[in-house]
């Protein structure tokens, strides 16, 4: 068909407006807001008139509060998007938890402004302010994922994707867009050309796979209507580059596949992984300042969360010594920065003797794990020592996690790249922990590297704060700790 006739039908019948360009946890996220924010001022306002809400200060911090646990807790992830019935059990923590930071907030506001109402109406209106400003953000929340899931149904949140090849990498982009991406709903059509490599047959056979051939790039992707156009060939010889550059100008964004993986995935497609956009790329990069501010956040938020915790690190202690004899903290050498050892520091959780014969991955039901030891693993309790660690500067709050010297020699002896995760010092959480489940084998080595790298490459103090926050939802509900 002639590319200006399609280009007529396309402006005859304009689709319906998407917002292809925000993935849905973010689409989300904003509905929330919007909706706490409606609320908040009409709760407020209802409040003044009313003589309920003496301290606006003090009732504003409930809903950010909230806003802020139910993104640590992964409402905003594709899969709690996906189960809502079941993620919405998971509310009254939230709730409870939010309670209990806004009140902390506002005793602290309390010990630094004198009232002129006496305390017994301050502690009253507080607890008025709370009781609304919980059933409003429930409201409000409830509220959000009715409106997200009418924009669903429209199709407002629906992107269309051109991908252009139908072999083997097209195939796997397919797979980790429905299993991992950023959009719940991807309209996904292939564009099949001979010159580009073979039409792979688990694309031919699958009913719900759209492939065409025949027509350009430009006309494929008025067909389609395409939000943006993934370059994903298995032979990149048979490119027309002038073709896609005819696509740019006609306004339809153009993407390489490693690219728009590592944008919609978050992490680094190591089974395609071409060194030369690796090298090209952004990222890899650490100034000064970068290395200045990330040991600043190391020192304040170790320190803190070790003041936090001391008295469930002292019951630990306790327990472990009325259980069983031998040592209370366990001591391993562990790599770190620039392949650097260094001791960690963990509170024992198996027998004395369990490593005995060497070296040994810990599996599914380890016998060698005591009963208060498989405790404190599923809580992560085991883990406290190791802020001692972070604050000597041999590990960091967010990073890699650290392997033992002969893991990672192993490792490196067989996974590509596996050493540029040392670029930066071995972390108590990081990307990998709070994206992936508990691994013990080489594959599930070479899963998490796919995290590690991509938090190497995009290492900020933000993504930082981002990990330290998600990493609750991990502690709270562990899945998979051995």
């Amino acid at each position: 068909m002639d590319p200006v006739a399609l280009t007529a039908t396309h402006l005859a019948s304009p689709p319906v407006p998407r917002l292809s360009g925000l993935s849905s946890g973010k689409v989300l996220f904003g509905i929330d807001v919007l909706s706490v924010l409606l609320l908040t001022m009409v709760a407020i306002l209802l409040g003044t008139h009313g003589g309920f809400v003496s301290h606006i200060a003090e009732f504003a911090l409930f809903p950010p509060a909230n806003l802020l646990l139910l993104f640590a807790m992964g409402f905003y992830r594709r899969d709690a998007m996906q189960d809502a019935a079941h993620t919405m059990v998971r509310v009254p923590l939230v709730v409870g938890m939010g309670v209990v930071i806004a009140v902390l907030g506002t005793l602290i506001v309390d010990s630094v402004t004198a009232w002129p109402l006496p305390r017994p109406t301050i502690w009253s209106n507080m607890a008025v302010q709370a009781a609304m400003a919980e059933a409003g953000f429930i409201i409000a929340a409830g509220m959000s994922r009715i409106i997200f899931h009418f924009l669903v149904r429209r199709g407002v949140l629906h992107r269309h994707l051109l991908v252009i090849g139908a072999g083997a990498r097209a195939w796997d982009l397919l797979h980790m867009l429905t299993s991992e991406g950023s959009q719940l709903n991807d309209e996904v059509v292939f564009l099949h050309d001979g010159a580009l490599g073979e039409l792979d047959p688990r694309l031919k056979d699958d009913e719900r796979v759209r492939v065409i051939e025949g027509v350009s790039v430009l006309q494929a992707a008025l067909m389609s209507d395409a939000d943006q156009i993934v370059v994903a060939p298995d032979e990149r010889r048979g490119m027309d580059l002038e073709r896609l550059l005819a696509c740019k100008k006609a306004g339809f964004p153009i993407v390489q596949y490693l690219a728009f993986v590592e944008k919609e995935v978050r992490r680094v497609d190591l089974k395609r992984m071409e060194m030369g956009w690796l090298l090209y790329s952004d990222g890899f990069h650490f100034n000064l300042i970068d290395r200045m501010l990330k040991r600043v956040f190391d020192l304040a938020v170790s320190a803190l969360v070790l003041a936090l915790a001391a008295p469930f690190l002292l019951m630990a202690i306790l327990a472990i010594r009325l259980e069983s004899p031998g040592s209370i903290l366990y001591r391993q050498i562990r790599v770190t920065r620039d392949g650097q050892p260094f001791e960690i520091l963990k509170l024992r959780t198996m027998r004395v003797d369990a490593e005995a014969g060497g070296a040994v991955w810990a599996c599914k039901n380890d016998d060698r794990i005591t009963a208060v030891g498989r405790c404190l693993r599923r809580s992560r309790i085991d883990e406290l020592p190791q802020l001692l660690n972070i604050l000597k500067g041999e590990m960091s709050f967010v990073g890699p996690r650290p392997e033992r010297p002969e893991f990672v020699a192993q490792f490196n002896a067989i996974i590509p790249l596996y050493n540029e995760r040392h670029m930066v010092k071995a972390g108590l959480t990081g990307w990998a922990q709070i994206n992936y489940p508990y691994g013990a084998s080489v594959d599930d080595a070479r899963s998490k590297l796919s995290y590690d790298l991509y938090y190497v490459k995009n290492f900020s103090i933000l993504f930082d704060f981002v990990i330290l926050l998600q990493t609750l939802r991990v502690v709270l509900w562990p899945s998979g700790v051995r």
